[in-house]
C-alpha cells in the first residue's frame, strides 16, 4: 500500500505513551505496511506506527478502534503506564499543493505516503516521551531546590546516603533512557533513504522544539545529579569528621587511663 486515506483531506494523529517498552518483534501476525519502524493497519482505514521505547502513534483511527488495539497490545508492553498516559495530537491536512507547513498542532502536507507518516510519527513519539520526562524530572527538580537552599543556609543535608545514591542513579537512568533508548537527538533512518523528507522533519522538529526541550532536561538532570552528589559528599564528610572525633575521644580516654595507672596506682 503506497498511500493511505485516499479521498480524505484531514486526518487526526494521536501519539500515546503506553509503557517503558514495546516488544515490536512480536508483531508477526499484524498486517504490516512497513517494517522500520513497524507500521500496521488498524481499524477500517487507519494505521499505527509503533516504537520500541513505548509509544504508539495512530493515524486516522477511531476511538473505539484505538482502545481495542491498545488492549490487544498490552501483552507486548513492559511496565505499562497506570492511569493517565502522556499523549500528543496533531491534525494532518492532506492537500496536493501543500509544502509541509506546521503550526499550532496542525500540519499541511502534499500526501500521506507511509514514509511521510513515519517521519511525522517519529517527531510525535519523541515529543510525548519528552513530555513524560519533563513531568518526572520537573518534580525531582522542584524537590532538589529546597535541599540546595538548606545546604546554602545550614551547610548540611537532611538526606540519607542511600536516598542520595538513589537520586543520582535515577538521574543517570533518565538520561540514559532519553539519549540512548529514545535517541531524541537522532534523525530517523528513513531520512537516509529519502532525503526529500528532511524538510518535513526539520519543520516538525522546530515546531515541537525537540532540541530545546532535550537541552533543558539535560540541564535540569545535571543540577539534580550535582545537588545529590554534593549532599552525599557533605554527608560523607560529616561521617568522616564524626569518626575522627570518636578516634580522638578514644585516644584521650587511653591517655587518661594510662596516666591513672602511672600516678594513682603507682603511688600505692
Amino acid at each position: 500500500m503506497s498511500e493511505l486515506f485516499a479521498g480524505r483531506t484531514e486526518v487526526l494523529v494521536r501519539a500515546v505513551l503506553v509503557g517503558e517498552r514495546i516488544d515490536v518483534r512480536a508483531l508477526e501476525n499484524a498486517e504490516r505496511l512497513a517494517s522500520s519502524p513497524p507500521t500496521v493497519a488498524v481499524g477500517t482505514s487507519g494505521c499505527a506506527v509503533l516504537f520500541r521505547y513505548g509509544v504508539v502513534v495512530f493515524f486516522g483511527v477511531e476511538a473505539m478502534e484505538e482502545a481495542t488495539f491498545l488492549d490487544q497490545l498490552q501483552r507486548l508492553v513492559a511496565a505499562p503506564h497506570v492511569g493517565g498516559s502522556e499523549t500528543e495530537t496533531l491534525r494532518l491536512h492532506i492537500e496536493p499543493q501543500a509544502r509541509d507547513q506546521a503550526a499550532n498542532g496542525e500540519l499541511w502536507t502534499a500526501d500521506a505516503r507511509i514514509e511521510r507518516l513515519q517521519v511525522i510519527a517519529d517527531i510525535l513519539a519523541k515529543s510525548v516521551v519528552l513530555a513524560e520526562y519533563e513531568a518526572r524530572i520537573g518534580k525531582a527538580f522542584d524537590e532538589a531546590e529546597p535541599q540546595a537552599a538548606a545546604m546554602a543556609q545550614k551547610g548540611t543535608s537532611a538526606h540519607r546516603g542511600r536516598q542520595l545514591i538513589r537520586d543520582i542513579g535515577s538521574g543517570l537512568q533518565s538520561l540514559h533512557r532519553m539519549v540512548g533508548r529514545v535517541e531524541v537527538g537522532e534523525k530517523p533512518e528513513i531520512l537516509w533513504e529519502m532525503p526529500e523528507l528532511e524538510l518535513l522533519y526539520v519543520r516538525l522538529e522546530d515546531e515541537y522544539e525537540l532540541k530545546e526541550r532535550q537541552l533543558a532536561l539535560e540541564r535540569k538532570l545535571d543540577v539534580i545529579t550535582r545537588t545529590a552528589e554534593i549532599q552525599l559528599e557533605l554527608l560523607q564528610a560529616k561521617r568522616t569528621l564524626r569518626v575522627e572525633w570518636y578516634i580522638t575521644i578514644l585516644i584521650v580516654i587511653e591517655i587518661i587511663l594510662t596516666l591513672y595507672e602511672m600516678f594513682i596506682r603507682g603511688g600505692h
